[in-house]
């Protein structure tokens, strides 16, 4: 078979008779003595030469290396000397046969690392056992096939992207590459990816591994309508400098062996390790980076050094990289129900339109210009030791530091003074004059006068540092048994310790706005630019904190019962907690007036913004007032410090087979997980007690278990087409935000709104079946298809109703001025409701274009598209209503074109998702809160300078596509446009 593949590709037109140029080529090269497949790889990397060579010829192999500045040709040859293999040119193709009268290469075990992507050659060819050729192919395109092959080799759905090496992962965030992934989609926060969904289920159903221990960490969003600090399961992928990695796998299918959770899937995060290179490596990047949202160039660099000496190996790998962003444009707070009174209805509304205004209509609470400006800084330290005696025993112990430190300084000016549009009531000074009401009672343009403006000038400094050490030891006690032993801690501090923000009002303006266009129009009475115009309202004070503590133990086992079988089984051991507060001091300086502070002390907008308007010096303010900026237990937001304990006790038993069906090869497993996890939650609830509701300091206790069974099977029908099919059933625990026995308290004058946990909800199950048909064209690509259903029977929904904040518990101490008993709040709190299911199509392709003549062969494409469709149940008021499930796009594609040979590539993507609703919203007429379909088109560029010397050009968000967040699915409400700008890299990356 191997013969006939390669006389078929010597008779392509592709292939010349005469020795393509790019042989002649001098180079300079320094490769050391190691094993043959490994050199081949440098050798390809180096020249863009495609190697073409059948695997077992290269197993067992090693070479002597080759240095000093040669030809192309005469380097290969030199290569091969004394390894019993030959090269003959053909284009700019060289196939390796081997020489005459050589013996055959026999096989031999060669170490590798557990996670290593060095040989992604399969221990058995894919199909059936005939070889099969190997192209070394170098850059962009090896990546792909080594993610192809590990693809094809996994008995579940599995998608891969892999880091030819350090510092060249195809991204500058881990999430802007998973989104070329089948399935998953990211949300964009501060200009970058943040978070994933995975077959239409958001973060939290999806469970992050890093070196194969759960990873969890906090960060805090640029803008409070994205969730601000962000105290849930779900991973930020903000949070580590994707050049720290070195593969990323997306498991969608489960199986008994893996940890429970991630309804959705599993990613599994590995960094690098010192036996995935040959011999000693040396690595150093350095880029600028630039956006056209702000001004100035920072850094991005990256260091690695590895090293190797008989049994043992170390690594270290260093990451830093500065990104300044500014994100802004139009923002409403969001919008309810708002009753006119009649005096504050003007003679000019004719009376129908008054009609409506006195019985309620739809309006947004604050209609604001603003701006988010983040100076990012992001730090990440990998180390590596590894112990590789002989091929039965391998220890491996990892360690990462990371932290990510914010400093963000907001601007936004809103209807929201004295005399405000917030709220259920206008019942002050406001006296609206004309009006734009629609058929959903939603009122798109107004007229006003008598309103009181306020700006505001928000400073916020925050820090996450994220430690994990981990060790994974492995032991081939016999030639049937082995064993697998983990152990690992990680800890994530985020602390917010700067939150501090100026609050000016501007009195009695005429003002108008219009919601009508994309982005929506404000229109002022008085110049909003006048300092003398302003004069101090308030100011708030703020401080986070947020710990993650994860303690995580494994022992497994498995046993060849035959050639074709064997039995696994395993024990875990899981402890988590997260805990927190926050602090909050809020001091009016309005009653009986506005304070007047100083001309000096009040400043214009510094970044970019859609209007320029007033606000105060934060740190000049300050310190003329005297309001105090470093707070105290005693500032404690009641409900905020609430405690998550997890434990969980997990054990499995699996059958792996590996055997032949009717001529076709068979891979597949099947076993069962028993898990038992107790949970305590310790906070604060309202209570009657008496017949008085009180917010009083509880401890809830509560235990879930459960039997998951999971069977996966991989059939090669033929030697290019797997068939796929899985089976499982599997839990995802509540998020932590949602278990809390607490409540998170927004106020605004004349309303606010009430989030509070539920420590009895019940986890997440879900049964799953999904399937699968890949065919693989060689190593010059593959297409697949392949879809799924996911039931679960229980689902945890929002329940919503606004009722006067005197019935919630809460102390009245927590309202803001103007608010009392009485005021109106949304009240949202998570239940156990009925069931939800989803399903979806997932289409996929790669080739690369080596049958396009000339220079078109170098051309190749990467595509993707997913159809998914899925619903819950939400409760408003009691009222049920279906929605689409959260983070749900129901068509999301990928695309990349790419174009690379010896000495330069470029490649231009693009990704589209479509809307996707975000959160229940607050009452029936307005149900669901979302995100409009987006589209970003991204590239990158580079040239081959010298062997292992490359300039990269990089580019994101080259549209500069806006977020536009909406209100209402129904009647689609505008609540955010904003854009984050185009962001550039530029630099040099070199290896040796």
């Amino acid at each position: 078979m191997a013969t006939t593949v390669i006389a078929a590709t010597l008779a392509t037109p592709a292939a010349a008779v005469a020795a393509d140029a790019s042989f002649e080529r001098h180079m300079t090269f320094a490769i050391a003595p190691t094993d043959l497949r490994s050199a081949i790889s440098q050798f390809s990397r180096a020249t863009g030469v495609q190697v073409l060579v059948t695997p077992i010829e290269v197993q067992g192999r090693r070479t002597a290396g080759v240095g000093g500045t040669h030809s192309v040709r005469d380097a290969l040859h030199m290569l091969l000397q004394g390894t019993g293999l030959t090269a003959s040119v053909h284009g700019d193709v060289a196939v390796l046969t081997p020489a005459a009268g050589a013996r055959k290469a026999q096989p031999r075990a060669v170490r590798t690392a557990a996670t290593t992507v060095a040989d992604p050659t399969p221990a058995t060819a894919p199909g059936d056992d005939v070889p099969v050729p190997d192209i070394i192919v170098s850059g962009y395109r090896e990546s792909l096939q080594r993610a192809q092959d590990l693809k094809r080799r996994a008995v579940g759905t599995e998608d891969d992207i892999l880091a030819t090496d350090i510092a060249s992962f195809p991204d500058l965030n881990l999430a802007e590459s998973l989104q070329r992934v089948p399935g998953v989609t990211i949300t964009r926060d501060s200009g970058e990816g943040r978070q994933i969904a995975l077959r239409g289920l958001g973060a939290d159903f999806t469970r992050t591994q890093l070196n194969g221990m759960e990873v969890l960490g906090n960060a805090a969003s640029g803008m409070d309508n994205r969730g601000a600090v962000s105290r849930s399961r779900s991973f930020d992928y903000s949070l580590f400098a994707s050049e720290l990695f070195n593969r990323v796998a997306v498991q969608k299918s489960f199986s008994a062996d893996q940890d429970e959770g991630g309804i959705a899937g599993t990613v599994q995060l590995s960094s690098a390790r010192p036996f995935d290179y040959a011999g000693t490596k040396f690595v150093i990047s350095a880029k600028g980076q630039t956006n056209d949202n702000t001004s100035g160039v920072t850094p991005r660099v990256v260091g690695l050094a590895s090293g190797h000496w008989g049994d043992f190996g170390a690594l270290v790998s260093v990451a830093y990289s500065e990104i300044k962003s500014n994100e802004y444009g139009y923002r409403n707070w969001g919008w309810g129900l708002t009753k006119y009174n009649a005096a504050n209805i003007g003679p000019t509304v004719d009376a129908a339109t008054r009609a409506k205004l006195l019985a309620g209509v739809y309006q947004p609470t604050a209609q604001s210009p603003s701006s988010w400006y983040t100076d990012r800084k992001r730090l990440g330290v990998t180390t590596s030791l590894q112990y590789h005696p002989g091929t039965r025993f391998k220890l491996d112990i990892d360690g990462l530091y990371g932290r990510l430190q914010d400093h963000r300084d907001d601007y936004a000016l809103a209807t929201a003074g004295t005399n405000a549009l917030t709220g259920t009531s206008i019942a002050g000074a406001q006296v609206i004059q004309s009006a734009v009401i629609d058929d959903s009672n939603t009122l798109r343009a107004a007229n006003f006068t008598g309103i009181d403006l306020r700006s505001e000038h928000h400073i916020v400094e925050n820090q996450t540092d994220f430690y994990q050490g981990v060790a994974n030891a492995s032991w081939d006690v016999t030639d049937r048994l082995s064993v697998h032993a983990l152990g690992g801690y990680e800890e994530s501090d985020f602390g917010q310790p700067v939150f501090d923000k100026v609050f000016m009002e501007l009195k009695n303006t005429p003002f108008s706005y219009d919601d009508q266009p994309t982005v929506p129009v404000n229109t002022y009475g008085k110049d909003i630019t006048d300092p003398n115009n302003w004069a101090l309202q308030r100011l708030d004070t703020q401080e986070n904190k947020i710990t993650n503590q994860y303690a995580n133990a494994k022992l497994d086992g498995a046993y060849k019962l035959t050639d074709t079988l064997t039995f696994k089984a395993g024990a875990e051991f899981k402890h988590f907690i997260n805990s927190g507060y926050t602090w909050v001091n809020k001091v009016f300086h309005n009653v009986p007036a506005d304070v007047a502070i100083p001309n000096d002390l009040k400043q214009g907008v510094g970044v970019d913004t859609l209007t320029q308007y007033i606000v105060g010096n934060v740190d000049g303010v300050y310190s003329y007032i005297g309001d105090p900026r470093v707070l105290t237990v005693a500032n404690l937001q009641a409900g905020s410090d609430y405690r998550v304990d997890e434990k969980t006790w997990a054990g499995f038993a699996q059958l792996d087979l590996d055997t032949r069906l009717a001529g076709m090869r068979l891979r597949a497993n099947a076993g069962v997980r028993y898990y038992s996890t107790d949970l305590l939650s310790s906070g604060h609830l309202s209570q009657v007690i008496n017949g008085v509701t009180a917010f009083v300091p509880v401890d809830v206790g509560t235990n879930s278990h459960g039997v998951l069974p999971a069977a996966n099977l991989a059939l090669d029908v033929a030697d290019d087409i797997v068939v796929r099919l899985s089976a499982s059933r599997n839990v995802n625990r509540p998020g932590l935000g949602d278990l809390a026995a607490a409540g998170s308290i927004t106020t605004r004058p004349n309303g606010g709104t009430l989030s509070l946990g539920n420590p009895y909800l019940k986890p997440y199950k879900a049964t799953s079946v999904e399937g699968g048909v890949e065919w693989y064209m060689g190593h010059s690509g593959f297409a697949s298809v392949g879809f799924f259903y996911k039931h679960m029977d229980s689902f945890i929904v929002a329940s919503t109703q606004q009722i006067p904040y005197g019935q919630t518990g809460l102390p009245l101490s927590l309202l803001v001025q103007g608010e009392d008993a009485n005021t109106i709040f949304d009240v949202s709190q998570p239940i156990n409701g009925p069931g939800a299911s989803i399903k979806g199509v997932e289409v996929a392709a790669q080739h690369d274009f080596t049958f396009l003549p000339g220079v078109l062969k170098h051309l190749g494409m990467v595509a993707n598209g997913t159809w998914f469709d899925g619903h819950q149940t939400v409760f408003y008021s009691g009222v049920p209503r279906d929605l689409p499930l959260y983070n749900l796009s129901k068509w999301a594609a990928n695309a990349t074109l790419y174009y690379e040979n010896a000495l330069w590539g470029v490649r231009v993507s693009d990704a589209y998702r479509s809307q996707y609703l975000t959160a229940a919203s607050n009452a029936l007429a307005n149900a669901g809160d979302g995100i409009k379909g987006t589209n970003n088109v991204d590239f990158q560029a580079h040239v081959n300078v010298r062997p292992g010397v490359r300039l990269i050009v990089e580019g994101i968000n080259l549209t500069n596509e806006p977020i536009q967040q909406f209100a209402s699915v129904d009647y689609d409400r505008p609540e955010v446009y904003t854009t984050s700008g185009r962001t550039f890299t530029f630099g040099i990356t070199a290896e040796f």
